[in-house]
């Protein structure tokens, strides 16, 4: 195993496992740890950030790429990312669960569209 693909398995783990223990403490009522869950979700979220300027750094390309293509599909992800989270808050905590089942497809279509975004039709 490459050094580079070492180095960006260890940061994509530990990043995904803060920032999804950090959205379970803070979408868990239960548990009563919002504002922590919060915190460790933020912290995960910016291991995973990193993790992908680190990843384009060792392979020689320029850590960010500014050019419409890019902006399009950083906001497909961002949007479809939040349409899924957001249909998941409406079925876990505010209990409307065909809204937030309808709202959560939704989510994931735009999530899948990024696919032929990214790699293109062939």
């Amino acid at each position: 195993m490459k050094k580079k693909d070492f180095i960006t398995l260890i940061l994509s783990t530990v990043g995904g496992i803060l920032f999804s223990l950090g959205l379970c403490m803070a979408l868990l009522p239960q548990w009563g740890v919002f504002y922590q869950g919060a915190v460790l979700a933020a912290v995960g979220l910016a291991v995973l950030l990193a993790m992908g300027l680190v990843r384009r750094k060792m392979s020689g390309k320029p850590a960010i790429v500014f050019s419409a293509r890019a902006v399009g599909i950083t906001l497909l992800g961002g949007f479809g990312a939040m349409a899924l989270g957001l249909g998941m808050c409406m079925t876990m905590v505010w209990s409307l669960l065909v809204p937030g089942i309808a709202v959560g497809l939704v989510g994931i279509v735009l999530l899948l569209c990024l696919i032929p975004a990214v790699r293109g039709l062939e």
